[in-house]
């Protein structure tokens, strides 16, 4: 009776995995559509929630909405704890913890209650946009863009590294160079105008009105067009090599016997084992 049990449950478990992760599947990709519109409608009704003349007509039932969301939510979260292999793993993964924050806002509001406490409340009810994370496992570009972004990093905290001191040293300069006059009170406040001047925002709440200081602006506007286009470069060129391997992992041929991938494309037997490739 006991075996029984485990094997009903092991089937079951199995037939979950295949509907919740395996995404090319009729009954996965019904779940998947379902899910993300789930993800929309959820995010929708945040915003709508926030307009008050919204509000005031629909409240009971953006309120209804947002508590069948959070238990199809929650459903869902508990469904990939249990048929994860580690569901350890699963919860403290970046997935995991969006799914988690996908959840809390709401139930949280269930225990904290008072007048002292609404903006509380208000911020926390907030986070329920964090659902519009869960997306990202829906992309299949978000795993290049990821490794792209993952294989770059070094060159881009270089890169900011030396925009930091780019942005310490000019804001130094502007400082000594304008004084108090022009708002460049302290060197913090002469920083700020580096960044806002080298990202090419330019609010204006800060301009420099002696010669040398426009010049000095002027150099800085021009170096911060070239500055923006390195580390859209750099992305860029990892793109690609994020994309070119992914093409050649799809592309791979795998041995059925000793599952080695290291094949040729026109490769028709193992190199390893002699097996017959597929």
């Amino acid at each position: 009776m006991k075996q029984s049990v485990i094997k009903y449950l092991l089937s079951v478990r199995k037939r979950l995995y295949i509907i919740i992760f395996e995404t090319d599947t009729r009954v996965g990709r019904l779940f998947d559509i379902i899910l993300l519109w789930a993800i929309l409608l959820s995010v929708f009704g945040v915003m709508l929630e926030s307009v008050k003349e919204i509000k005031q007509p629909y409240g009971t039932f953006l309120l209804m909405a947002e508590w069948a969301f959070t238990i199809l939510f929650t459903i869902e979260y508990l469904l990939r704890l249990f048929i994860s292999r580690s569901p350890g793993k699963y919860a403290f993964s970046f997935l995991g913890i969006i799914d988690l924050l996908a959840l809390l806002p709401s139930y949280i509001t269930l225990f904290v209650s008072g007048g002292s406490y609404l903006i509380v409340i208000r911020s926390i009810r907030l986070l329920r946009v964090f659902r519009i994370l869960k997306l990202g496992r829906y992309l299949r570009e978000a795993s290049v863009l990821t490794d792209a972004l993952t294989a770059s990093r070094h060159k881009i905290l270089v890169f900011l590294g030396a925009v930091t001191t780019l942005v310490l040293i000019t804001g130094t300069l502007m400082y000594m160079i304008e004084g108090s006059g022009g708002g460049f009170t302290s060197i913090p406040r002469s920083i700020y105008w580096a960044i806002v001047t080298v990202t090419t925002v330019g609010y204006g709440d800060i301009a420099p009105q002696t010669i040398i200081g426009q010049i000095t602006a002027s150099i800085l506007m021009l170096m911060g067009y070239a500055i923006i286009a390195v580390p859209t470069g750099i992305v860029t060129s990892e793109i690609v090599n994020a994309e070119k391997g992914k093409i050649k992992e799809e592309n791979q041929i795998i041995c059925s016997s000793c599952e080695l991938n290291a094949h040729d494309p026109d490769a028709k037997f193992c190199k390893s084992c002699g097996n017959k490739l597929s």
